[in-house]
């Protein structure tokens, strides 16, 4: 696998977010309380809100539109709401961060 990397965990503000910008689109990385981190496609599946502007809460993010929730861990709408975004691969090795895409890989072929 080809890993892409992103920046430090410490960019990122505790349950906040950063966007990267890549071939396929922006990606939203979020922190967790915990120091969890996570990826995801910065579009709410309702109505294309940035989630990477939403509230971080647990391991979730209200998107700043319509109040839709989306799990980060999953990228699934929560509660009575349906759809999903695309989780992005994310390693953490001591604070240095990278995302692994697809596209990426198949360019360097």
């Amino acid at each position: 696998m080809t890993w892409i990397a992103i920046g430090d965990i410490d960019d990122i503000p505790v349950r906040g977010a950063r966007c990267v910008k890549t071939p396929e689109g922006k990606i939203a990385v979020f922190r967790t309380a915990e120091n969890e981190v996570f990826a995801i496609d910065d579009q709410c599946p309702h109505k294309g809100g940035p989630l990477s502007e939403g509230i971080v809460h647990g391991k979730a993010v209200t998107c700043p539109l319509h109040n839709w929730v989306i799990s980060l861990e999953s990228g699934q709408a929560l509660g009575a709401d349906e759809g999903a975004v695309r989780t992005i691969p994310l390693r953490n090795e001591g604070g240095r961060l990278s995302i692994f895409l697809e596209s990426m890989l198949a360019a360097a072929e």
